[in-house]
């Protein structure tokens, strides 16, 4: 499911809501994998996490960007795809992101970039999965 809430507007408290970011050059997504002692753990997925209460979405992918990857956030633009994490309170936007520095692995045991086809064929946790078989799906009906 897509949603047309803007990307600024903080949600309500009753779901977890959790910004991955889309971030893509060149036709190469980032990617980090999750460290082995987390959910979904040795699993790839979308850098991002959990907003904090009253935290809009660019200042929750902001925090969770330097945290994780030691980036600043440029910008974010639409909202690309949202989805109830199954077995979760969590509803992950993916979030197209601009970043300005260079990707290290802080919290991910590794980070890389790969197209959605090279995405396709790795273990992705649930929701980013989804994520990119939407992506690619309206990438070859366009």
């Amino acid at each position: 499911m897509t949603s047309s809430t803007p990307a600024g507007h903080t949600p309500p408290r009753s779901i977890v809501p959790v910004v991955a970011a889309v971030v893509e050059r060149e036709g190469r997504y980032l990617v980090g994998r999750r460290p082995s002692h987390k959910r979904h753990g040795d699993l790839w997925e979308f850098p991002g996490g959990k907003l904090e209460p009253d935290e809009s979405w660019a200042a929750g992918a902001s925090r969770e960007l330097d945290e994780e990857l030691g980036v600043i956030v440029a910008s974010l633009g639409a909202t690309l795809f949202e989805r109830r994490d199954a077995g979760s309170p969590f509803v992950i936007r993916f979030v197209e992101t601009e970043i300005r520095g260079t990707p290290r692995p802080l919290e991910h045991s590794e980070v890389g970039w790969f197209t959605l086809e090279e995405l396709e064929g790795m273990p992705l946790a649930p929701s980013d999965a989804a994520f990119v078989r939407h992506r690619r799906a309206r990438a070859g009906s366009t």
